[in-house]
């Protein structure tokens, strides 16, 4: 499952270095590029934007309507309405993480993944058991309330994952400065102030 926020929202820390239809196109590009790498699986993408959602149903996911939520409280109702559906075991992922494609080896019977961010302040990525599911509790910090919460379940196993692709994100214009980051930015997409090149 995939929470993913209105494109036109997204990515207001990257204001200084990307115009508005730039952050648009990367976030788009983001979330596209994490549904190509779960492709095999069952997905869903939960959300409240009605582009959002004819662009989740163009790329063949299942929409979880969650209007007015937040953030927590659509992937708690998502990971729910998923359970209610027959499954046994959810991959929870952020859509901004530019290399994804580790994703789909996370999931495990009885185990809790934990995916830090590279300072390991946020939670990239969940998997849980459904029947044991963890309460959404992003934000700063998120990945020791996540731990926590996970420690506390006697009947799974815990792996905190820590890799190197998974734990990329774009928040800040730095991070689109990271090696392994610009190694797969689209060519269209300006990563600094001197660099306004669109081909």
């Amino acid at each position: 499952m995939v929470p993913v926020k209105r494109f036109t929202a997204a990515k207001g820390r990257l204001a200084t270095v990307l115009g508005d239809d730039d952050r648009v196109r990367l976030s788009e590009w983001m979330a596209s590029r994490l549904l190509d790498a779960v492709a095999e699986l069952p997905t869903f993408v939960a959300c409240d934007d009605p582009d959002v959602r004819t662009w989740a149903e163009s790329r063949g996911a299942i929409v979880i309507w969650g209007a007015g939520l937040g953030l927590n409280g659509a992937v708690d109702d998502g990971v729910r309405q998923i359970a209610e559906r027959g499954f046994e075991h959810v991959v929870v992922s952020h859509a901004d993480l530019p290399r994804p494609s580790p994703l789909t080896a996370l999931a495990a019977p009885g185990r809790i993944t934990l995916v830090p961010d590279r300072r390991r302040d946020g939670t990239n990525v969940m998997s849980f058991p459904t029947a044991t599911p963890l309460r959404a509790q992003y934000g700063a910090g998120s990945f020791t309330r996540h731990l926590v919460q996970a420690r506390s379940r006697e009947s799974a196993t815990v792996e905190i994952r820590v890799d190197r692709d998974l734990s990329l994100d774009i928040d800040t214009p730095l991070d689109l400065r990271h090696p392994l980051i610009k190694e797969v930015l689209p060519r269209w997409l300006p990563t600094s102030p001197d660099n306004h090149h669109s081909g």
